[in-house]
């Protein structure tokens, strides 16, 4: 007979949260650990150290949600330091790279519960890999929904609003925003009716309309006079 809690008496599982960025998936992960946490569960939490929007050390939602974590180069080196946790929480999985497919497999074979959230497209609407691969292994799958900004649809496309080279640039609302299918695919000629306004007031010279006066009152143009006579 094998020991009580060995991994043969407790399968391991994969968990994916995918979705697009503003789509609620780190405030499900946060969700689903702080669960864990309060059933004495020992949990063990990851982050890319590339992410430093929010905080160095702990997951930080949009809502302001947070959490305290690990931040780690790759994923290899959640390895290092999971060995003794039941549960394992991993953000912004889309950062760790390739071997992130390797290590959840491993984890999960010696039966432990591996949680990952990341965005499953990149801001051209193609697969954010290794979250494909990861959503064909994984027992249990969540596929969260964004509300677009222009139109207030469900969102699920990550749109980038400043042009930057590269797949990987971390930011936030400053760089990105959620749309809906259609509303990504008009890209520049739509845009939130918060940035609208914000062009327009960025546009307006300082003193408004009629900055070239300086009493602010609308100047008057002079009438074009002829040379004037002389009276003898």
């Amino acid at each position: 007979m094998s020991e009580p809690g060995s991994p043969l008496e407790r399968p391991g599982s994969i968990e994916v949260i995918v979705g697009s960025m503003y789509s609620g998936k780190t405030e499900e992960l946060i969700r689903r650990l702080r669960r864990a946490q309060i059933a004495r569960q020992k949990v063990e939490i990851f982050k890319p150290a590339i992410d430093q929007r929010y905080a160095q050390d702990a997951i930080v939602s949009h809502s302001d949600l947070r959490i305290p974590s690990r931040a780690v180069k790759d994923a290899r080196e959640i390895l290092r330091y999971a060995h003794e946790a039941e549960v394992i929480g991993i953000d912004e999985g889309q950062f760790l790279g390739p071997d992130l497919v390797q290590v959840c497999n491993r984890l999960a074979r010696r039966g432990k519960r591996v949680i990952v959230a990341g965005l499953d497209q990149d801001y051209a609407g193609r697969p954010f890999e290794p979250m494909p691969q990861l959503l064909a292994i994984a027992e249990y799958i969540t596929k969260t929904l964004a509300i677009c900004v222009v139109c207030g649809s469900p969102a699920n496309r990550t749109y980038r609003k400043l042009r930057r080279s590269g797949r990987v640039v971390v930011g936030g609302t400053d760089l990105y925003e959620a749309r809906c299918r259609r509303c990504y695919e008009l890209g520049r000629r739509v845009s939130a009716p918060g940035d609208a306004a914000r062009n327009a007031v960025a546009a307006t010279p300082i003193g408004g309309k009629n900055a070239g006066s300086k009493t602010g009152r609308p100047a008057r143009r002079r009438a074009r006079r002829g040379p004037r006579r002389r009276v003898r």
